[in-house]
C-alpha cells in the first residue's frame, strides 16, 4: 500500500473511531460482524432491540418476503436506525437456493449494507458460497430422518420439523439434539402421517453460515475502507468489470477480465485498474479463436 493511499485508509478510520454503529438483527449475527467493526474502525457496535427483522420475511415463510433482498437489507437498517435514533446502521440478508451459475449446486447468497446517513453513505457487499447445508425432505421413517440429519451437520448445526414444507402448522425451531429430534418426529408423525424436516438457516442456529456472513463482513470492511481518492468518502469500489484480456498466441480480446471500473458514488470520479487479476495475457486455452 502506497503511502497516499495509507494516509485516505487512516482518515477513513479516524473518522468512524468512537461512532456507535447499529446492528440489526435478533440472530446473533454481531458474533462475527462486531469483532471486526470495532477493531478495524475503532466503532461502538450495538444490537437493535427493534424492530423484530422477521418482519421483514423468514425462511419458513410464516412471513413472506416482500421485497428483492437488496431493498429488504436496506429497508430493515432504516427502520433500525430509525427506531433507534442511530445515524450508523449495518443489516444482513441472506438467500438459499441455487447457486446463480451452477444451477444444480445450492449456494447461500449473503448481502450486507452499511448505512451512514450523516455522510449520505450506503455500502454494500455480496458473498456467495457453495458451503451451506441448505436441504429439506418428507419423511415418515425415523431412520431416514437420522440420515439426513448427520448430511445436515446436526447436532451443530440445527434443524426444523413441521407439517409440511408448504404449511407454517405445528413448526418446531431450533431443534440441537438428537433426544429432541426424536421427540418431535414421533410428535408430528403421530398427527399428521408423516414430517418435513428442514435445515434451520437462522444465523445463530447455523454456524456453516455464520461463516459466510462473515466473509461478507470482511468484504464490507474493505469497501468501506476503499476511499476515493478525489474526494475521500468512503466505498470507492468497482462498478464495472471489463472483459478483453489479450490472448496469449493470436492476441485477440477474450472473454477474460482486462480491467476494473472504479466509480466513486459521490463525487462520481472514475479510476480503472488494468489486469487485476495480476495477468497481461490470457492462455489460449481460454480464447474462442484459438481454442473455439
Amino acid at each position: 500500500m502506497n503511502g497516499c493511499l495509507l494516509c485516505i485508509v487512516m482518515n477513513v478510520i479516524a473518522e468512524y473511531k468512537g461512532r456507535t454503529l447499529l446492528i440489526a438483527t435478533k440472530h446473533r449475527k454481531e458474533m462475527v460482524i462486531a469483532p471486526l467493526m470495532e477493531q478495524t474502525l475503532g466503532l461502538n457496535c450495538i444490537v437493535a432491540e427493534e424492530p423484530d427483522t422477521d418482519l421483514f420475511g423468514t425462511f419458513t415463510g410464516e412471513t413472506a418476503r416482500r421485497d428483492p433482498p437488496q431493498v429488504t437489507v436496506r429497508n430493515k437498517c432504516l427502520a433500525a436506525m430509525e427506531a433507534h435514533g442511530c445515524d450508523l446502521g449495518l443489516a444482513s440478508e441472506g438467500s438459499f437456493g441455487p447457486h446463480p451459475s451452477l444451477f444444480f449446486v445450492p449456494a447461500d447468497d449473503e448481502l450486507l449494507i452499511f448505512i451512514d446517513k450523516k455522510k449520505n453513505l450506503e455500502i454494500m457487499a455480496r458473498e456467495i458460497s457453495t458451503d451451506t447445508n441448505f436441504n429439506g425432505i418428507d419423511t415418515s421413517d425415523e431412520v431416514e430422518l437420522e440420515d439426513f440429519a448427520r448430511r445436515a451437520r446436526f447436532p451443530s448445526h440445527s434443524l426444523i420439523l413441521r407439517k409440511s414444507k408448504t404449511e407454517n402448522l405445528d413448526i418446531i425451531k431450533g431443534i440441537n439434539s438428537w433426544k429432541e429430534l426424536k421427540n418431535g418426529f414421533y410428535l408430528l408423525k403421530n398427527k399428521y402421517g408423516k414430517v418435513y424436516a428442514e435445515t434451520d438457516m437462522r444465523a445463530m442456529c447455523n454456524p456453516t453460515r455464520m461463516l459466510v456472513i462473515r466473509s461478507a463482513a470482511e468484504k464490507l470492511m474493505k469497501k468501506i475502507c476503499s476511499a476515493c481518492p478525489s474526494c475521500q468518502l468512503p466505498g470507492f469500489d468497482v462498478t464495472e468489470v471489463v472483459s478483453g484480456l489479450p490472448c496469449e498466441r493470436c492476441g485477440f480480446p477474450t472473454c477474460s477480465t482486462l480491467l476494473h471500473r472504479f466509480t466513486c458514488q459521490h463525487c462520481f470520479h472514475v479510476q480503472e485498474l488494468r489486469f487485476p487479476n495480476n495477468k497481461q495475457v490470457e492462455n489460449p486455452a481460454f480464447c474462442d479463436w484459438c481454442n473455439p
